[in-house]
């Protein structure tokens, strides 16, 4: 942790002190030197460690934390590492502690799942219909990559050998992605990263689009590090030819995704403006070449995914992050050390609009080329000879509009009310309303209370007894619907740290049904008109 709030750290905490595991310790290993945090942790019943700097970032935090527990008399076999949000289930050691079964297993890892939506998801309304966007990279590319032996750490919710680490001398401090760095590191130890494609901790996804793009930059800066240095795929090491594939692969990604969506803005702009054909086909030839590629790629990647890759909305989501993405790749390329770690902000005032001005000038300047490039080319010049190839442009052009709008669309963050996350649930609960208790059916669950099914003509504010698997708890009506009622639940500190525990089970599901087209074309469509 360096600078999360007590909210979010008092959930991380209670959820590892709860993890159902005979044998664990936990650690709170605060960068940011906070006083209050260290009385937290001491009333929460865990270990708190601090030191005077905060050199190499996240690495040297946990590096300086390993240095410590190599002296303790009792040393662990195994360590676990989880960022600040990230609450892990009470099945998460458990789970994850099975799979080092054999001694050459150095590292396993766990999916990432969150309790918010994305700011894709949540600008666009769409938390309900469409996955947020790692769930692609958690539930398809980990699995697959997994069944090569290329899956890799990602930090989080993690589970690592500690004799691994001491053989490779701790989390390496050389790239800005120690997580990927250590995987590789370690197999030249000859350990390797297995992946458990388990719902085992929840943590929270980047809540506004400066922290998205701050999230994914890193990412990409880091890799671009780690290709740059000796643990990258073009130099004597321990790697397997899988290894090497997958990285450059990855690089590729990076690299390639990113200038393309760049060029494709770019490309119908400078036809129609300055007559410069980087792309001279033929209407008939063109259909005759792309449509059977676009439709087998969109039915193959759709089938892999479950729908949750789509053309428009991934291309939007790429287009988000296309700027700062391509710095990156510079950056590594031509300078590849010296980069500080940006932290990924969590928690804050998410209560009001807030409109990222800078990002939708970005966008609006390419719009605004687009247009006067179609303006001038069927509207202004009548003489202008143009080609078949027009055609062609003109459809790319019209799609890249689309992109741009929905894009700029994103740029405008809607507020985000609720203090807490809330869980479907299909639970039954007892409530006593002063007389005897009644059994009621729960539908979703946050720390801070529940809806449950019912009419029990109370009015808001009206006191009620919760008897919550065994557990009795004091709340009182928030607010009354036909069928339903909503109870906030009186906290006390004993309070919170049962519903934080109970809420954060693994038991409870989030509100996403699955992806639909249709339903989330028509959700976007709507959220533009708006």
């Amino acid at each position: 942790t360096y600078n999360e709030e007590e909210e979010i750290l008092e959930r991380t905490i209670a959820g590892a002190l709860a993890m159902d595991y005979s044998c664990h310790r936990v650690w709170v290993l605060d960068d940011g030197r906070r006083d209050w945090l260290r009385e937290l942790t001491a009333k929460l019943g865990c270990n708190y460690l601090t030191r005077p700097d905060n050199a190499h970032a996240k690495a040297g935090n946990i590096n300086h934390a390993l240095d410590q527990i190599a002296q303790l008399e009792t040393q662990p076999e195994f360590i676990s590492v989880l960022d600040a949000d990230f609450v892990p289930t009470s099945a998460f050691l458990s789970r994850a502690v099975c799979l080092f079964a054999e001694d050459d297993v150095g590292i396993v890892q766990t999916p990432q799942h969150f309790v918010n939506p994305d700011p894709i998801q949540a600008n666009l309304g769409a938390a309900d219909i469409w996955p947020d966007e790692q769930r692609f990279f958690f539930d398809v590319l980990m699995p697959s990559k997994d069944a090569w032996g290329t899956a890799f750490c990602c930090g989080t919710s993690s589970v690592i050998r500690f004799q691994a680490l001491q053989e490779a001398g701790g989390f390496p401090t050389t790239s800005i992605t120690e997580d990927y760095l250590l995987t590789l590191r370690l197999k030249q130890f000859g350990y390797r990263t297995v992946y458990l494609n388990e719902r085992l901790s929840l943590g929270l996804a980047p809540e506004g689009l400066n922290e998205y793009i701050t999230q994914r930059s890193r990412w990409c800066l880091g890799f671009i590090q780690i290709l740059r240095s000796a643990d990258g795929p073009f130099y004597a090491n321990n790697l397997t030819w899988a290894d090497r594939f997958s990285l450059i692969e990855s690089f590729l990604y990076w690299s390639g995704t990113y200038f393309f969506r760049l060029a494709s803005l770019l490309v119908p702009i400078t036809y129609f403006l300055f007559g410069i054909r980087a792309l001279d086909v033929e209407l008939g030839s063109g259909l005759a070449h792309f449509l059977p590629y676009f439709v087998g790629h969109v039915a193959v990647i759709g089938w892999l995914s479950k729908g949750r890759i789509m053309p428009i909305l991934t291309d939007v989501s790429q287009l988000l992050a296309m700027r700062e993405i391509i710095q990156s790749v510079f950056i590594g390329l031509v300078k590849p050390k010296g980069h500080k770690f940006k932290v990924t902000a969590k928690g804050g005032d998410r209560s009001k609009t807030v409109v990222q001005w800078k990002m939708i000038v970005f966008f609006a300047l390419f719009l605004f080329a687009t247009l006067f490039g179609l303006l001038i080319s069927f509207h202004l010049d009548p003489n202008r000879t143009l080609e078949d190839s027009s055609i062609v442009a003109l459809f790319w052009s019209w799609y890249n509009i689309v992109l741009l709008l929905i894009a700029m669309f994103c740029c405008i963050e809607r507020p985000r009310m609720r203090r807490a996350e809330r869980f479907t649930a299909s639970e039954t609960v007892e409530l006593d309303w002063g007389g005897k208790f009644i059994p009621a059916n729960m539908l979703d669950i946050s720390i801070y209370g529940m809806r449950v099914a019912g009419n029990f003509n109370k009015p808001v504010g009206s006191k009620v007894k919760l008897r919550f698997r065994g557990t009795d708890l004091n709340a009182k009506v928030a607010r009354v619907g036909d069928q339903e009622v909503a109870l906030a639940i009186e906290h006390s500190f004993g309070t919170r740290l049962t519903m934080i525990k109970e809420v954060y089970s693994g038991r409870f599901g989030s509100f996403f049904t699955g992806v639909s087209a249709t339903s989330l074309g028509r959700r976007v469509i709507t959220q533009l008109l708006k």
